[in-house]
């Protein structure tokens, strides 16, 4: 047994610094473009493992296994849904049902500003809701690519659109762990945290197109903005406190594609917004004349039947996700897979007192250490199975359906071997303690200062480990613990460290690299990484200042079960 050591120098602020290095060590190296993004995560996981085998004193059999066990969760809950969206995404194109796609939008609406919010903000939320992890920001960055936007701009766009909706995403899973590691209500978890993001929904559109053009611009299409984002918005926070916390993102989203499809059939800006590289399109009685290579080409022919067929593909990816998340579907799916205890780390180590609570050791403050190997529950296999059978349906062979698949795979390589290496870092992270010393040092502020600084925590640990479910597994219960010692609200602080941490989701290294490949913009991780950090910090203290007021102004607004 080995027992995690929050201050190994025996002088926290040391210390903490000594825990940052693999982290300054990978966000330095994308930050300043030296290194390519696997070159980066591979000197950060190297960071990682000197930092625990040294100053923490971790054996290197536990570093080793953690590591590991961060590649084989990797493998089955992010890369395998990756490959699975981009394959999809990859069908539709070779169809050519995305270029149907793209007129029918454009037929929507030809200004740049609302296909932006249209795409990135509510289609992504759609796809946070079904799927999560990096299937938002893969498939809407292609689809804005696709439809004409830059792809540096394109990945900037969905990495800031997918926030608000993450706390709830993939069926409500990040609520869902955030209750079981804290013991805490899970319905009382959502509510509150359904009265944290509205106001950050609200925002979000206009957010969008302000990052794109002047505010006059912006401010042009208030209508449409006003009513995508406030009716997400609204059934985020009715859905939450009336229905349940599994279906928020979805009904959300959907609520707000079909405000945007009804406003903008009673209203229009007043002149459409285009880039300055854009050629005009033109509406005509067949269709659009879209714009390929510079050069006007005639558009597809639009009808009802076409676009249903066009969109079909995203519609069985909803379908094949909800019945993949069915409880008793999934229960039976999982009951016939295998959960690993690895040997080498399964409760092998010990939680210190700062996490748990617990004076002395218990059984319960080890760390389980339990890779699920779950080739037919992952969500990725739900959405592979609605690429083949959309490939099939639209009449590709299953012979090119599977040459497809390798030249999808073989494209995402670099971003395959960025995220394992991102994962086994932030497993070895954990497993060290170095993740908690990082934590720690936001709770020592004081009740005051707390309700920000634990909004901080959690943006921290979705930047560290790409995940608001980790996050939460990470610091749930710290702050937890926390709250009950400085008299705040657990529920409050812990709901903050859900929807702080959807607003660390664009800058960690994961989301930035799958952006990156999904646009073709590899090797400009760091620009991006550059051009989002700003974003990212300014929304967290956003939601902060939210946390503060409910803290200390408004302690009646928060749901205490």
């Amino acid at each position: 047994m080995w027992s995690q050591n929050y201050d190994p120098l025996g002088n926290w602020p040391l210390s903490t610094l000594l825990a940052a290095v693999p982290v300054l060590v990978l966000l330095g190296l994308l930050a300043s473009g030296k290194a390519a993004a696997w070159g980066a995560a591979l000197a950060g996981l190297g960071a990682a493992v000197i930092m625990a085998v040294g100053p923490f004193q971790m054996p290197v059999h536990l570093a080793i296994a953690a590591a590991g066990h961060g590649v084989v969760f990797a493998f089955f809950r992010i890369v395998w849904l990756i490959i699975a969206a981009v394959f999809l995404y990859d069908i539709a194109v070779a169809t050519g049902q995305f270029e149907i796609m793209k007129a029918s939008i454009a037929r929507l609406s030809g200004d740049r500003r609302i296909q932006a919010v249209l795409i990135a903000f509510s289609f992504g939320a759609f796809l946070e809701g079904t799927s999560g992890f990096g299937a938002p920001v893969a498939i809407s960055a292609a689809f804005l690519v696709g439809l004409g936007f830059k792809p540096f701009q394109a990945a900037l766009l969905c990495l800031i659109a997918n926030t608000a909706p993450v706390a709830w995403g993939g069926i409500g899973t990040p609520l869902r762990t955030l209750a079981q590691v804290t013991g805490l209500d899970v319905e009382a978890l959502s509510m509150t945290s359904g009265r944290i993001l509205p106001p950050l929904s609200l925002i979000l559109p206009f957010w969008l197109v302000k990052s794109m053009a002047p505010w006059r611009a912006t401010f042009a299409v208030w209508p449409a903005l006003l009513a995508i984002g406030g009716s997400f918005a609204l059934t985020q926070f009715t859905w939450s406190h009336l229905v349940g916390f599994e279906l928020v993102d979805l009904a959300s989203s959907v609520i707000s594609l079909l405000a945007g499809v009804v406003i903008l059939q009673f209203w229009k800006p007043k002149d459409e917004w285009r880039f300055d590289h854009d050629k005009p399109l033109s509406a005509s009685v067949s269709g659009l004349d879209d714009v390929i290579d510079g050069a006007a080409q005639p558009g597809p022919k639009l009808t009802l039947g076409s676009v249903a067929k066009a969109w079909m593909p995203f519609v069985l990816l909803s379908i094949t996700v909800l019945i993949w998340g069915v409880p008793n579907i999934k229960s039976r799916m999982v009951a016939h897979e295998w959960n690993w205890e690895i040997p080498e780390l399964h409760q092998k180590i010990f939680r210190g007192e700062a996490l748990t609570g617990h004076p002395q050791p218990i059984p319960a403050d080890k760390e389980k250490a339990v890779a699920d190997i779950v080739p037919l529950s992952s969500t990725g296999t739900a959405v592979f199975l609605a690429a083949v059978v959309s490939g099939l349906f639209l009449g590709v062979r299953p012979d090119k359906l599977a040459l497809m698949l390798a030249a999808t795979t073989r494209r995402l390589i670099p971003a395959i071997v960025a995220i394992f290496a991102m994962l086994a870092l932030g497993f070895v992270t954990k497993a060290s303690g170095m993740d908690v010393v990082l934590g720690l040092a936001f709770t020592r502020t004081g009740p005051l200062l707390y309700p920000v600084f634990g909004t901080l925590l959690g943006w921290l640990g979705v930047a560290l480990t790409g995940s608001d479910t980790s996050s939460n597994v990470l610091f749930g219960n710290l702050q937890r613990v926390t709250a009950e010692k400085l008299g705040l609200s657990p529920v409050l602080m812990a709901s903050a460290n859900t929807t702080g941490g959807v607003m660390g989701k664009m800058i960690d290294a994961q989301s930035i690299v799958v952006a990156a490949a999904a646009t073709g913009e590899e090797g400009k991780e760091g620009e991006i990484l550059r051009a989002v950090i700003g974003h990212s910090l300014a929304l967290a203290l956003m939601v902060g200042a939210i946390v503060w007021v409910y803290a200390h102004l408004l302690p009646g607004f928060v749901v205490n079960p």
